[in-house]
């Protein structure tokens, strides 16, 4: 059978793409996933059901999820000097939506419009912001900048059921002197305050949850899990159909069109896997060359993280595991910097360890890395380089957010909370020098890795696709996953990939 369309991954972006564009009877869709598929909410085993476990220093799924059987395993370089570093994501229908921190963070309308001024007018934010309403059902807030009936469900929690630690943090945040910010949602916002979270009764509300169990019952949508993707095959430069694998045999699916949404690291090393990338990297591996597009695999963004731990005090009652984090956070302006809510922190427990943990993070990066190939194996993962802290800026604004974590960590609501510091160590922080290389040392992701196959304008010869998220020199081919973003937003990025698929649909019933 040949496809009107072919999605190869079915998470944030992919299984949004292959749920709207079922909503035609008359196109067919097939959905392909590496992973499994559970059908249904009670289907779901708990790893990927609830959002809520230890509370571990891995800022995306905090539970057992992370480092499953759901999760691809991957491994980055953070720095020269860092060990080697997890970067989790999602081998499940749903992806990385189905195991990740459940923070429903919409990006700031400047991270748009600054897309939109690189030549992709297309994502300006006074045309995305329909979108991220219509994704959304926010069961707090409703009003211009808020949807209250879409597929995925978002809340927060209310000061009121804040646990201690949560509560000492905005108290400590408001008394430094930052705004209350009670909807981090809305495109002004600023300071401290609960952030939208997509996990209502601690179920993570994942695209598979929110967007495909709207379509399974359609007959035009086929949902192939266990599928791995081997490369795209082209009739002359026209996509033509996708190398599977399943159950240990190979085979071929034809389509008329094919859209990658197996995300900001597998998208692009199937493009490469496919022919398409920098050519001389691609004959290092005997890849005949569809298409020399050298910015595949470049451009690597990512939010950068670094976690200072306290033990707590002895006679605070730590949470239990069963409670989830509640992710109240801080968001604020570096200082001399330009950039609106360029920083973030966010505090939480680690409670087999008795930690309390509070994350400085930092948005818009200046450092960028790469992608590239290891070998022609698709099961063999490409190296992910980030090269984090490389711009003495992003140095310096991390440098100040774990000063300024400290600081609060002294505020007097801390006081039967917090116990001995133990990282950094004393030794550390004896001046910026020593504290850097702490950094170096210990810097990671926050898990929002994106633009590997950025889009952009005919000018830019490192774009790899048009602002229609369609490669650029060849035909029947798309993105819609984290991959396609220039930057990555301020924000975590599961909202806006979402948003990315929606507006791929459209693009696509739009004949553009």
């Amino acid at each position: 059978m040949n496809y009107d369309v072919i999605v190869v991954g079915s998470g944030s972006g992919g299984a949004t793409v292959a749920t709207r564009l079922s909503e035609d009877p008359n196109r067919s869709v097939l959905l392909l996933e590496a992973g499994p598929d559970y059908p249904n909410v009670d289907s779901l085993p708990d790893d990927v059901k609830f959002n809520h476990g230890t509370g571990t220093d891995l800022g995306i799924g905090l539970n057992s999820a992370v480092g499953g059987d759901h999760d691809w395993q991957f491994t980055g370089t953070a720095t020269a000097t860092a060990p080697p570093m997890r970067v989790p994501r999602g081998r499940v229908t749903g992806g990385t939506s189905a195991i990740n921190g459940s923070v429903f963070l919409r990006g700031l309308p400047e991270d748009f419009d600054d897309w939109a001024s690189r030549g992709n007018q297309e994502w300006a934010y006074e045309k995305v912001f329909p979108y991220l309403n219509k994704i959304e059902t926010d069961t707090n807030y409703s009003g211009d900048y808020h949807g209250n009936d879409g597929p995925i469900m978002v809340r927060r929690f209310m000061p009121d059921e804040l646990m201690n630690d949560q509560a000492a943090f905005t108290d400590a945040c408001r008394d430094a002197g930052f705004a209350n910010s009670p909807d981090h949602n809305d495109p002004d916002s600023t300071g401290i305050g609960p952030l939208p979270l997509n996990n209502p009764n601690d179920i993570r509300w994942s695209t598979s949850i929110g967007y495909l169990s709207q379509a399974r019952h359609r007959i035009n949508l086929t949902i192939r899990p266990n599928c791995t993707a081997h490369k795209v095959i082209f009739d002359g430069q026209r996509a033509s159909g996708v190398v599977v694998e399943s159950g240990g045999e190979t085979f071929t699916v034809t389509g008329n069109e094919i859209i990658l949404s197996a995300g900001p690291i597998a998208s692009p090393q199937l493009l490469m896997l496919s022919g398409i990338g920098p050519a001389a990297h691609l004959r290092k591996f005997d890849i005949p060359v569809v298409l020399d597009s050298p910015g595949v695999g470049q451009n690597l963004r990512d939010h950068v993280t670094v976690h200072t731990r306290w033990n707590a005090k002895d006679d605070f009652q730590m949470p239990g595991t069963d409670i989830g984090p509640q992710k109240v956070a801080l968001r604020y302006t570096a200082t001399d910097s330009n950039q609106r809510n360029d920083m973030i922190t966010v505090m939480r427990w680690n409670s087999p360890e008795r930690l309390i943990v509070m994350s400085a993070g930092l948005y818009l990066a200046k450092s960028s890395g790469e992608l590239r190939l290891t070998s022609p194996d698709v099961s063999v993962q490409p190296s992910l380089n980030y090269n984090f802290l490389d711009d003495p800026s992003d140095i310096k604004r991390l440098r100040d957010g774990v000063r300024l974590n400290l600081r609060l960590s002294e505020h007097k609501a801390f006081e039967p909370i917090i116990g001995a510091l133990i990282d950094p160590a004393p030794a550390d922080l004896v001046t910026d020098e020593t504290l850097d290389a702490w950094m170096m040392r210990n810097v990671e992701t926050m898990h929002h890795i994106s633009g590997t196959a950025k889009m952009g304008p005919d000018s830019d010869e490192m774009a790899v696709l048009d602002q229609y998220c369609r490669v650029r020199g060849v035909e029947g081919l798309r993105l819609a996953d984290g991959s396609v973003m220039p930057d990555c937003i301020r924000a975590n990025t599961n909202a806006t990939i979402i948003m990315v698929g929606e507006r791929v649909a459209d693009f696509i019933k739009n004949g553009k």
